[in-house]
């Protein structure tokens, strides 16, 4: 009986030249397949010059959390082929058995969502260094969902508990918006949630990571006006997930809202208390040293984790943000279309999330009126 892998991302290979010691991100680039002979360049028309310009380039498409996870299960790929003694030539291209052997151990300790990000972590490892991929897709597309089955309920997040203006408002009552920290975090909460946007195109990774051309900065807000004398504020995003691969990043856009949620009033708040410079991360917040610091994600998750805590929703997570937000203006009858290009949403995501409420999709079932 084949005993399953651990439940746990620490693991560690065993010593290879071909797997450097490096972090998530890095493996992707610097953990490398077997060459049969050492020395036989695996891509003879082009210099190594060449070939690690299109590494570099190759790499650069997928976001720093995606390569994270990629590296992740390139770790645990490996892990399991050290502990069934897998030659390193059969490791890549990886045979479809072998693959399936992998996510047949997997099954049951590991959540098919996890699985599938595994799986595609190794199809972008062959094909950064230019190997082929064997594997028949129907084939694996049972074996995942088989895997999901199996999943146990350890490996499923629970259920997050809705962001909604009201528990925006209560949120505010607990905070002290005379705080600069307190003030660019319940800004960036109102915003992200009003702009349909996600955490990670409002922060920065860490707070040594602000980079201008991929945060939005003070500069990147701009208020526009319609003929009705509505006040809008867009931001232009230089990058986002779905615009990774483009040099023009996208924009969102909100609007003034009634009462204490009012994204117009919790930026202007912020700015009052934090001054930011226009070359400066828009939510730089002034830190007690009074060192400018840009809103981390990790920080203001914390902050939203605290925050549920003291108001007894320990479920209350930043990435509903966004969910919450797109339900929130569908509730409010904004047609699909506009809410779907608001929200960058791919086509068959915003179609599967919109399955999973009843209540947006309620007025459409409700009998004609005669």
């Amino acid at each position: 009986m084949v005993k399953p892998l651990p439940y746990r991302t620490d693991l560690t290979p065993a010593p290879s030249p071909l797997r450097p010691h490096c972090g998530a991100r890095e493996r992707l680039l610097w953990w490398t397949p077997y060459t049969p002979k050492p020395g036989t360049p695996t891509h003879p028309i082009l210099s190594d010059e060449d070939f690690n310009r299109i590494l570099s380039i190759i790499n650069a498409s997928w976001s720093e959390n995606t390569k994270a996870t990629y590296g992740t299960g390139l770790l645990v790929f490996h892990v399991f082929c050290d502990s069934h003694t897998i030659p390193e030539i059969d490791r890549c291209p990886v045979s479809q058995p072998l693959l399936l052997s992998f996510l047949s151990t997997c099954a049951g300790t590991y959540s098919g969502n996890t699985l599938s990000n595994y799986t595609a972590g190794l199809r972008a490892w062959h094909m950064l260094h230019g190997r082929p991929w064997l594997i028949d897709a129907d084939t694996l597309k049972a074996t995942i969902e088989g895997a999901s089955r199996l999943a146990p309920p350890s490996s499923k997040c629970p259920q997050c508990t809705p962001f909604t203006p009201e528990i925006i408002s209560i949120l505010r009552s607990q905070l002290d918006l005379d705080n600069p920290l307190d003030a660019a975090t319940f800004a960036c909460i109102t915003t992200c949630f009003w702009c349909i946007a996600r955490l990670g195109e409002f922060t920065v990774p860490s707070i040594n990571a602000f980079d201008p051309t991929k945060h939005i900065t003070k500069v990147g807000l701009s208020l526009v006006k319609d003929r009705n004398g509505l006040t809008v504020y867009k931001f232009d995003l230089p990058w986002t997930k779905t615009s990774r691969t483009s040099s023009h990043g996208e924009s969102v856009q909100c609007a003034e809202q009634s009462g204490p949620v009012d994204p117009i009033f919790t930026l202007e708040n912020h700015f009052r208390i934090n001054t930011v410079a226009p070359n400066e991360h828009l939510f730089t917040r002034t830190h007690s040293s009074s060192r400018h610091c840009p809103l981390s994600k990790r920080e203001l998750t914390n902050r939203i984790n605290k925050l549920a805590d003291s108001i007894n929703s320990p479920n209350l997570k930043g990435h509903s943000l966004r969910i919450r937000g797109t339900l929130e203006y569908l509730l409010r009858g904004i047609p699909f279309d506009v809410i779907q290009s608001q929200g960058h949403w791919a086509g068959n995501v915003f179609a599967l999330y919109l399955r999973k409420h009843a209540m947006i999709l309620a007025p459409t079932y409700s009998p004609l009126q005669y």
